[in-house]
């Protein structure tokens, strides 16, 4: 049966009311395969529309008593025909958005068009400078606005769950997105974006603060080692170890040194004994030119902005309910999230990243962190 407009006055009513509860903003509730709860507009009830059998039935009185197709199934009916047409629109519409807002990958222009296809994949061509691209990763061939990428990574990484994520896209963009496909988002766009800021060398101070705190990695525990900037609050080092023994030190103090070129003259660390072999192995010279003040108690203050934030990435895995592999896209991305996307309040507002020199701009940081990432990916030329 067709629930279309009709010429008998009771169906177009109803047919009306099902759309004003639309627009009202009432949005049918997907419960189980072709089922849906939708609320009454004169109490409290909620009513399930279902599909059996090619014929929708609903549990209001209305339908139940008159055998008629009700407000409700029209207004079920009405919302998966809207939701499908944006889908449609997204995907017709995504391509477009990408090229408008990222421009050319080799001059920035915005004056980017198709130029053909080979082996399967899109080419474009820059109209400013000639130049012809394909892209080895980014937006394209979504269905969905990359705005829409940005705001899941943004909720993900200030402690939103992925379900929850999930709900938000529904109710504020009408997008039906499994949790599932929202987590291999933040996977695939965390590395795309670690891949550009490991480029990046920040301008720090001189004084690098270490410390270690215990998580639990699929129920056992490990050790998750990070080192910070005092000068600047970047996190340096960030990194899950099986173990806090000296190799995990020397590790942790690598890693710091590859992030930039410039020596620190302290490193503040706890009364761990595997940091003196790892100092003494990563930063001793004859001349001293860097020292190290261990020992450092919670009750000094000397580790409390570190201290600190390690309490927020504590608040952040209870969301987890504990980190579910060592591969985690977590530990990397709350380092971007804290580096370059929070503002700090020592900072006066300024992100971390900011304050070294290689922060990004626009109201959106998210958007343009990834904008930027996307440009500096490897473009494989078109003959």
């Amino acid at each position: 049966m067709k629930y279309n407009e009709s010429t008998n006055p009771e169906v177009s009513k109803r047919l009306l009311r099902g759309h004003q509860m639309i627009e009202d903003g009432i949005t049918p509730k997907l419960v189980g395969r072709d089922k849906f709860e939708i609320p009454s507009q004169t109490n409290g009830n909620k009513y399930l529309v279902t599909l059996r059998d090619g014929r929708w039935h609903c549990t209001c009185p209305d339908h139940e008593y008159r055998r008629a197709v009700c407000k409700h199934i029209y207004a079920v009916t009405l919302w998966q025909k809207l939701s499908i047409k944006l889908h449609q629109d997204h995907k017709k519409k995504v391509t477009e958005q990408v090229y408008d807002t990222f421009g050319c990958k080799f001059c920035g222009s915005l004056h980017v068009i198709k130029y053909g296809k080979k082996n399967g994949k899109q080419n474009y061509m820059c109209k400013s400078c000639g130049r012809k691209f394909v892209l080895n990763r980014g937006f394209e061939g979504m269905w969905y606005d990359p705005r829409i990428v940005a705001t899941t990574l943004d909720l993900y990484f200030k402690g939103i769950s992925l379900r929850k994520i999930s709900d938000h896209l529904k109710q504020f963009y009408a997008l039906d997105i499994d949790h599932s496909t929202v987590f291999r988002w933040i996977v695939k766009y965390t590395d795309v974006i670690e891949a550009y800021v490991e480029t990046l060398e920040p301008d720090v101070g001189n004084i690098w603060h270490s410390d270690e705190m215990k998580v639990k990695v699929k129920g056992e525990w490990k050790w998750l080692w990070n080192m910070m900037d005092e000068k600047t609050r970047f996190q340096l080092v960030s990194m899950i170890a099986e173990t806090r023994e000296t190799k995990d030190a020397k590790r942790a103090f690598r890693k710091a040194k590859a992030v930039t070129t410039k020596k620190p003259r302290l490193v503040v660390t706890d009364g761990l004994q595997g940091y003196h072999s790892a100092f003494n192995s990563e930063f001793y010279d004859r001349h001293q030119s860097v020292k190290h003040i261990a020992n450092v108690a919670l009750q000094s203050g000397l580790n409390n902005s570190i201290e600190r934030m390690h309490g927020s990435i504590r608040e952040r895995e209870k969301v987890m309910r504990g980190i579910k592999s060592m591969e985690t896209p977590f530990i990397k991305g709350n380092q971007i999230y804290l580096n370059f996307i929070r503002p700090h309040q020592a900072l006066g507002g300024r992100t971390p990243a900011e304050a070294a020199g290689i922060g990004v701009g626009g109201e959106n940081r998210w958007m343009e962190l990834l904008n930027t990432s996307i440009r500096s990916e490897k473009i494989k030329h078109v003959e």
